[in-house]
């Protein structure tokens, strides 16, 4: 600084002397030349008024950017809730500001990373439940969600409420795998009393839900709440039909053997009839074989009596 100071007042010096030597030749008055010379140094004052404003404008500005940055840094430490960030930022800072901006930058830069990759892990955990809740609920197609949907405090991206959101998956995860346990314990009694009712197992089970069918995965099958009330009454259906049937052909069968006992039928004849007179007596959940209830086998034993 010293040094740049002796250069000016070397330079100004000799350009003073340079100057008195032309109004020397010129024959410049004396009320001329202080006249000039007030108004020189209003010139060269107004000059350094100007770098001396502008460089207190930098000024500012850096310790706006410092502030700002200072500021920025203390909302990302208390978004995370890292206590070591907590530490780390509270250190104090030294040197000038340019040096103390630089600094900073650094830390900046590494917490907007680590909130970018914090908030990716919240998007997809918060994404897996509303999947769950969706499913659930059956409120809303699963191609219809994405991230847009998803409501997450921003101010608040520290791992507790990670874990918290964490807990939450699981538990739906779980509740998730009781509820497809379900269905398909529903899906197989359906197919059992189908088979033994002799009706069709695709058109009773898609009319339930579309994705019951056997040939979706147990992942894209529904686990609403309506799927599983409606399956529960459709099983309450088939065994209220089933034990309707079996009274129907143990009393047909019943009134067979009477019939053959009066006319004296052979054993062979009898034979014909096995499959129903075999079920007398028997409980419900013995009644097994396909197609053992069917509608055509009780059509047949009806009209047995009549064709004799």
């Amino acid at each position: 600084m010293a040094r740049i100071e002796m250069q000016a007042d070397t330079t100004c010096g000799s350009l003073l002397r340079e100057l008195q030597r032309i109004w020397d030749e010129v024959g410049e008055n004396d009320a001329q030349r202080d006249r000039m010379l007030l108004q020189l140094e209003q010139e060269c004052l107004e000059v350094y008024r100007r770098k001396v404003d502008q460089a207190s404008y930098a000024k500012s500005s850096l310790r706006q950017a410092l502030a700002d940055s200072e500021a920025e840094l203390a909302s990302l430490v208390a978004t995370l809730g890292d206590r070591t960030l907590i530490l780390k930022q509270s250190e104090k800072r030294v040197g000038t500001l340019k040096e103390q901006l630089t600094a900073v930058q650094p830390q900046l830069d590494e917490l907007r990373k680590k909130k970018d990759e914090r908030m990716k892990q919240f998007v997809e955990v918060k994404l897996q439940i509303q999947r769950i809740c969706t499913e659930i609920s059956g409120s809303l197609q699963l191609s219809d969600l994405s991230s847009s949907h998803l409501s997450i405090d921003e101010e608040d991206l520290s791992l507790r409420r990670l874990d918290e959101y964490c807990a939450e998956l699981q538990s739906l995860q779980e509740e998730r795998g009781e509820r497809l346990h379900q269905v398909l314990d529903y899906i197989n009694l359906v197919h059992e009393l189908c088979a033994v009712l002799g009706m069709d197992f695709f058109k009773t089970i898609t009319e339930v839900h579309p994705s019951l069918d056997e040939t979706s995965s147990s992942q894209s099958k529904s686990i609403s709440n309506d799927t599983l009330e409606r399956l529960a009454k459709t099983v309450l259906s088939l065994q209220h039909v089933k034990r309707q049937r079996i009274q129907k052909l143990q009393d047909l069968g019943a009134s067979l053997i009477e019939l053959w006992n009066l006319m004296d039928t052979p054993d062979e004849e009898q034979q014909l009839f096995q499959h129903v007179t075999c079920i007398i007596g028997v409980s419900e959940d013995e009644v097994m074989a396909p197609g053992a209830l069917a509608i055509d086998t009780i059509e047949q034993v009806s009209h047995f009596p009549t064709f004799i």
